[in-house]
């Protein structure tokens, strides 16, 4: 079984982690996002398999829902935000060369904790 991880805007849970790629289950609760971020060291692949989604990668949005995925490169600055009334959930695919949760640098954050 794995360990859920609780945030402020919601939870995540680590699916699979090897030495080439982590899988994450990502819930968002409505209305919460997550903080402007980036990566040094992954890239991102997430694919939305509950709710809406809106996603700012630099300085670009998107609107997405089931079934829809996107990419987002390392040192791309990027966000997602749960615009449904239901959970968010999306699966996060993470491929380079370092996973952990110390590789975030945060632009902005609702919760304090750039």
């Amino acid at each position: 079984m794995t360990e859920i991880t609780i945030r402020p805007w919601g939870s995540y849970e680590v699916i699979k982690s090897t030495g080439n790629y982590k899988i994450k289950r990502i819930i968002v609760e409505p209305g919460h996002r997550l903080s402007l971020q980036s990566h040094k060291k992954r890239d991102e692949f997430w694919v939305i398999v509950n709710g809406n989604a809106l996603i700012e990668i630099e300085s670009s949005t998107y609107n997405l829902k089931y079934g829809e995925s996107i990419q987002i490169k390392r040192n791309q600055k990027h966000r997602v935000k749960n615009t449904s009334e239901d959970k968010l959930i999306l699966i996060e695919i993470q491929t380079g060369e370092y996973f952990g949760e110390d590789d975030i640098l945060r632009f902005e954050d609702d919760y304090n904790r750039v």
